[in-house]
């Protein structure tokens, strides 16, 4: 009888040996990880690192909350349903009803909730297919570095040319206008679409919906002013366009208020949800929308996860835990402070980084104007035992996601690591 030996499991070879090249995350984090705790993790070697990556925003609260946990533990103890599909559940129920008296509520919004399916791109395409369904209408209007999930309806609103292209057909029925402030010579965005919509020659018809984040995450922290994003939602409901915001990154509190668009002042048709909404790191994603446009037919969007049980019994736990009140978004102001103050020293003792500082609430970023250099400093940090990535169409932008829920003692070693990194990757370009 042969004996198949097996790999060690702490070998980080077998993952260039059985999975497929398009692993990403992996290159830039090369170790096996272990444990997690809090914004902590460890390796399978022992060592640690702290997280400012947050699992790309789906760990908010952080890795393995005892009092999430305890939640998921109990469930599963008395064995509750774990795959549900869109039956009636308990857990679904009380999450249903948690979300109405805590989020929705307290807010003034009347939104019907859907279960898409538990990713973020299921999301998008679900709010993409109800506009065009309500409206009658194709075209979406989206905007420039833009990031909204890698399947084929939200590939055609996503601006980055290399995610794009791996669609392999033509992403069609799709407009992209410039983002605020992506050009710096003040061109006017939202009166550039206004002129397009009364210019027959424009090309662009009336459209089902404009998708919007109101930070662009994975476009490079990109912060949309109020005034701008003001200006759009007056337009689209003067001209009966459907406003969808995708909060699937900067939602559950990482700006600040649980939706980013709340100190906007906006009420969008459509809000897209996943990432944290489990709370646990569980997958789970919602669609909200005003409820004249439930069109919906039974079962014309569905899919076999949509109905996780597990994640919607953390995300009960998730809101009754950090929702109840503001405290948690007074914690997160607080922390924009201090990432904020010190990425401006760092940026100013650091010449040699042309650097340039944007974000909102803890979703921040540092601009690095050297080409490569945000890649070296995140490598440098990696090194040194803190997770970190890069964004925007060039990488070049150092990405802090870290929890909301990180102590100070946990994000200041995070941010010396940080500067003690770009220090060195700067001596390297110059």
């Amino acid at each position: 009888m042969k004996v198949i030996a097996e790999a060690p499991t702490t070998s980080i070879d077998v993952f260039s040996r059985y999975e497929s090249e398009v692993r990403s995350y992996i290159r830039s984090f090369p170790t096996v990880f272990d444990r997690a705790k809090g914004a902590r993790l460890w390796d399978a070697e022992g060592k640690e690192y702290i997280d400012f990556f947050a699992g790309a925003g789906a760990l908010n609260y952080g890795h393995n909350n005892d009092t999430l946990k305890r939640s998921l533990v109990d469930y599963i103890g008395r064995d509750g349903i774990t795959h549900g599909l869109d039956m009636g559940t308990q857990a679904k129920a009380e999450f249903l009803q948690v979300f109405h008296d805590i989020i929705l509520e307290p807010r003034n919004l009347n939104y019907k909730v859907m279960f898409p399916g538990p990713t973020g791109t299921n999301s998008v395409e679900s709010a993409l297919k109800l506009a065009r369904k309500v409206t009658g209408r194709s075209t979406i209007v989206s905007f420039t570095n833009a990031f909204h999930g890698m399947t084929l309806g939200s590939l055609s609103v996503t601006g980055n040319g290399f995610k794009r292209q791996g669609a392999g057909i033509p992403l069609a029925n799709a407009v992209s206008l410039p983002y605020d402030s992506y050009l710096e010579t003040g061109l006017d965005s939202i009166a550039l679409l206004e002129h397009m919509l009364d210019d027959k020659g424009s090309g662009l018809e009336l459209p089902a919906a404009v998708i919007v984040e109101t930070v662009q995450g994975e476009g490079g922290i990109n912060v949309a002013g109020v005034e701008w994003l003001q200006r759009l939602a007056n337009l689209c409901r003067e001209r009966e366009i459907l406003l969808i915001v995708d909060d699937v990154q900067m939602g559950c509190g990482r700006t600040g208020p649980f939706f980013s668009f709340e100190a906007v002042g906006i009420i969008p048709d459509i809000v897209c949800l996943s990432k944290s909404i489990s709370g646990y790191g569980l997958p789970m994603a919602l669609t909200l929308f005003q409820p004249e446009l439930d069109a919906w037919e039974p079962g014309e969007h569905n899919g076999t996860f949509r109905g996780n049980n597990p994640a919607f019994v953390t995300g009960t736990e998730a809101l009754r835990l950090y929702w109840r009140d503001d405290r948690l978004s007074k914690v997160t102001l607080s922390n924009e402070k201090t990432i904020r103050d010190f990425l401006m020293d760092m940026v100013e003792s650091i010449p040699a980084l042309h650097g340039r500082v944007r974000g909102r609430g803890m979703a921040y970023g540092l601009e690095c104007g050297v080409p490569g250099l945000a890649e070296k400093i995140t490598a440098r940090a990696f090194e040194r035992g803190l997770v970190i990535e890069t964004s925007g169409a060039e990488s070049e932008v150092v990405k802090l996601l870290a929890p909301l829920t990180i102590d100070s003692e946990d994000l200041h070693q995070g941010l010396a690591i940080l500067a003690d990194s770009a220090k060195a990757a700067a001596k390297e370009v110059i």
